[in-house]
Order: structure tokens, then C-alpha cells, then sequence
């Protein structure tokens, strides 16, 4: 199951207050949500996006 439209259309990023990408195809298996501007990706768990800085990704 994927995040709900309605949730994603609120969603945003928690350093910089910017949009979010949502990704659900390779080349990463797992669901995530990425800000361009912060260069972050914040995993998706269970349908539940973790939106904690400091659990984020860089790339």
C-alpha cells in the first residue's frame, strides 16, 4: 500500500518547509520521500513516513 494523495498533498519537507518527492519505483526498493533543496530522503515504514531530521538520508 502506498501513502494516501490527500496525505502527500500536505506533506512537507521538516528542515526547509519545502515540497517532497514521492518514490516508489527503483532504483530504491523501499518507499521514501525526498527534498531536492535539503538533498535528504526520509524513509517510509508501514505506510508511515518518518519525518525526523535526524533519521533522514543525505544524497
Amino acid at each position: 500500500m502506498s501513502l494516501p494523495p490527500d496525505l502527500l498533498d500536505i506533506l512537507v519537507c521538516p528542515k526547509c518547509k519545502g515540497p517532497l518527492e514521492h518514490r516508489t519505483a527503483p532504483p530504491d526498493p523501499a518507499e521514501q520521500l525526498v527534498c531536492h533543496a535539503c538533498r535528504l530522503i526520509y524513509a517510509v515504514e508501514d505506510d508511515i513516513p518518518i519525518m525526523l531530521i535526524d533519521e533522514a538520508k543525505p544524497f
